[in-house]
């Protein structure tokens, strides 16, 4: 055998090596990233969830005879549990004919995690209801 050819097979078995570890990282790291788009997403939907909870329950508290400037819930049931939802209600009187009537703006802020960290969730809902028949 030549000395020539020794060792022939070494570099492209290297070659092989290195591209098959990169490759392996790169599908790591997008197998990564998309579940953390996902995790994102899921917590985008209760954030979202969490701040209609809170305008619902402005509402009948409103309706009902006590709209509060600005209320702070800590939810803790299932998957809300974590969000902290301000609520803020302000009443505006109206008279249509013979009648007096109130309406209701209401804006919720539902957050969990902390501002600038990857957990960190904001969402704002709002709506006016009215107590006129």
């Amino acid at each position: 055998m030549d000395r020539q050819m020794s060792g022939f097979a070494l570099i492209p078995a290297l070659f092989l090596i290195v591209v098959l570890g990169v490759l392996a990282v790169v599908a790591i790291r997008v197998g990564t990233g998309q579940q953390q788009a996902v995790t994102m997403s899921l917590l985008q939907a209760r954030a979202l969830s969490a701040a209609q909870t809170g305008v619902e329950w402005g509402a009948y508290k409103a309706l009902n005879g006590s709209c509060v400037a600005s209320t702070t819930l800590t939810l803790t049931e299932a998957a809300l549990n974590g969000f902290s939802v301000i609520v803020t209600c302000s009443a505006v009187t109206f008279s249509t004919g013979a009648a007096t009537n109130t309406s209701y703006v209401l804006n919720s802020a539902a957050t969990t995690g902390l501002y600038g960290q990857p957990g960190y969730v904001h969402r704002v809902v709002s709506g006016t209801y009215t107590n006129a028949t």
